[in-house]
């Protein structure tokens, strides 16, 4: 199964060639994967989120970090400024010890098929404990949440 974020374009994300400019690209994936995997630390019951995949706590007083330790983006085409949200299909690749594969499809809007895809993109992260800045294990209720998330890694074209 994937989840599907709508992300809203910025005018700003367009740089002088008419397209959505590759540092906006980051943000995007950055945008759609808190979205999706991070919850207010203000809720009393994570549980509560809107997403089920919402389960790492993002408050400032959060005992546990996100760190990116690789990003790999393939531009599969440039893409304009589009007003509808885009989509962003997003799933897990891989859930490790303490570490995650999120892959991403960045697409154009679901509401106005056949939907284009622009963008090819995984990121690794790894849960730290912000305590003693060591990665920490997925939790079992993290795990759980994520799991029916997982799906095959996508094959990204490479260049010898």
């Amino acid at each position: 199964m994937r989840l599907h974020v709508p992300i809203q374009l910025r005018w700003s994300d367009l740089d002088a060639y008419g397209h959505v400019n590759n540092a906006s690209m980051l943000k995007i994936l950055e945008e759609a994967r808190v979205f999706a995997f991070w919850v207010d630390g203000d809720l009393a019951d994570p549980g509560q989120a809107e997403w089920t995949t919402a389960v790492i706590d993002a408050s400032p007083s959060t005992r546990t970090k996100s760190v990116i330790s690789r990003q790999e983006i393939e531009y599969v085409r440039s893409m304009p400024y589009i007003r509808q949200p885009i989509d962003v299909e997003l799933w897990i690749g891989h859930l490790g010890g303490a570490s995650l594969d999120v892959y991403y499809e960045i697409k154009s809007p679901l509401a106005a098929p056949p939907q284009v895809t622009f963008v090819k993109a995984s990121t690794t992260l790894v849960l730290v404990d912000a305590e003693t800045e060591r990665p920490r294990r997925i939790l079992p209720h993290e795990r759980e949440a994520w799991e029916p998330y997982l799906d095959d890694p996508l094959v990204f074209r490479r260049r010898a």
